[in-house]
């Protein structure tokens, strides 16, 4: 049954109230956990304890469940991303960064590595970890004590650049279809690692390079085994009108038509809906669809600010009825820093402050994602969860003075003022150190893999341009 540990007398813990079904606070409160799992959370244990930690300086809450997550190629992005986009493609850049900058196999290992230790120094215990399969990447993520959610990519098509203002596309059905079959492979391989804390999630890449019957074997399939499906879904004005000109209707409304959407889907992003004032569309039935068909949002702000676009707007996601997860597609894979852009961003799209509170966001770090994943033992503290749990220096400079722990947390801490991150009852983190992963070298590798890809671009480039000239550094050399 494991030891017992019990944090005693815990200054504030977000515990799970199941009448209101939702996280509610409790002052001087115990939280115990026997091997992997909660035992109990309130006043005064009285069981038997293995370990003791002493609370009185803490705040206790759920691990943040990370539902959309590239980890081996955005931590190679820093210095590039941050400014990167194309005008004549509505500000994304994101069909000229990735056929520019390609990143070597062994770049995308200390990227993982360096991701994953980001995750965990930020509270995150589960993630869904989107990403082109590569070898040892299991072992690497079950190594990390990451929950992990493996999502291995297949598509029928790669997108194409021959100018700044039209994606083109490159088909091969056939090896779409076989990439489908060595991702089940994957995840079933996943699926018997010892760790016993991985899992499968279907990726069929992106709607626009996926064909209608990899979508619907896909769908059939993840229904048959039960394992969620995600996708990249109304991520871009470009994506938007090429669905509209392929289909002559919306991504979410074909989506809807072939049986993609479903309390078994989670689309990232779900940006650009109908209602989108960037679209200037006529029809008003996205929102209700993905609401009525029970289909999950991974909502990732930041990438999309950088851009100038905004999700519009959070909080009518919310009241429509839309599950709502949250993401980290860029770096830093820090979802508390995610959690403040959703709300600030989302009360900027509505103009209302009142549009979207603390509680909204941190019910979609934890709760959201643990619904899009099927999941009911996660996300929550509450006896018969698992014992995924963060601590939080109560005592921080940044955490004071301590009013409200999470809008501490939330909005001025953030990573800093995590102190301990506990997966499957197992300290992942201590002291704000990961205890798994050797951050410091992934990142010396990381470096190097950088500066190769950098060296390429010129050859990856559709212009042959160097890095330089795609995305210039924010000052010029003197």
């Amino acid at each position: 049954m494991g030891r017992t540990t019990c944090i005693r007398s815990a200054a504030w813990v977000v515990a799970w109230d199941a009448a209101q079904r939702r996280h509610v606070y409790q002052r001087d409160a115990d939280v115990a956990f026997r091997g992997d799992t909660i035992t109990f959370v309130g006043r005064s244990y009285e069981g038997v304890v293995d370990e003791t930690i002493d609370g009185r300086a803490l705040v206790v809450m759920p691990g943040l469940i990370d539902l959309h997550a590239h980890p081996t190629t955005e931590p190679s992005y820093k210095g590039i991303r941050e400014e990167h986009g194309v005008p004549e493609m509505y500000m994304t850049g994101l069909y000229e960064r990735s056929m520019a900058f390609r990143l070597d196999e062994d770049g995308r290992k200390a990227g993982a590595e360096v991701a994953y230790s980001e995750m965990l120094a930020s509270g995150v215990t589960s993630v869904v970890d989107l990403s082109v399969p590569f070898e040892g990447w299991i072992d690497l993520l079950a190594r990390s004590g990451l929950r992990g959610f493996v999502a291995p990519g297949y598509a029928s098509a790669r997108w194409h650049l021959e100018s700044n203002h039209e994606l083109q596309y490159r088909w091969d059905e056939r090896a779409g279809h076989q990439a489908f079959e060595d991702a089940q492979a994957l995840i079933a391989q996943a699926e018997r690692h010892p760790s016993g804390r991985l899992s499968g999630v279907l990726y069929p890449m992106q709607i626009d390079t996926c064909s209608e019957a990899l979508l619907r074997d896909s769908v059939a399939v993840g229904r048959q085994a039960g394992r969620p499906l995600t996708i990249h879904a109304a991520q871009s004005v470009v994506e938007f009108q090429v669905m509209v000109r392929r289909y002559g209707k919306t991504p979410i409304q074909w989506a809807q038509e072939i049986g993609l959407l479903g309390p078994h889907t989670i689309l990232g992003h779900a940006l650009f809906i109908d209602e989108h004032s960037w679209l200037h569309w006529g029809s008003r039935k996205d929102l209700d669809l993905l609401a009525g068909s029970g289909t999950s949002v991974a909502h990732c702000p930041t990438p999309f600010a950088r851009y100038g676009q905004l999700l519009e707007d959070l909080g009518r996601y919310l009241r429509a009825g839309v599950n709502v997860g949250l993401g980290t597609d860029v770096s830093p894979h820090n979802l508390l820093e995610e959690m403040r852009w959703a709300a600030v961003l989302a009360r900027r799209a509505a103009g209302d402050v009142n549009a979207v509170g603390t509680a909204d966001v941190f019910h979609a770090a934890t709760v959201g994602g643990a619904r899009a994943l099927g999941r009911d033992d996660i996300g929550r503290l509450a006896p018969g969860m698992k014992a995924d749990i963060v601590l939080v220096d109560a005592l921080h400079p940044a955490m004071r003075p301590l009013r409200d722990p999470l809008r501490s947390l939330i909005y001025t801490a953030a990573e800093r003022a995590v102190r301990d991150v506990y997966v499957d009852g197992v300290r992942m983190v201590a002291d704000r150190k990961v205890l798994t992963l050797d951050r410091e070298a992934a990142l010396d590798r990381l470096d190097e893999g950088q500066r190769r890809m950098l060296q390429g671009v010129s050859r990856c480039d559709y212009r042959g341009r160097t890095a330089e000239e795609i995305a210039p550094l924010s000052l010029p050399m003197g």
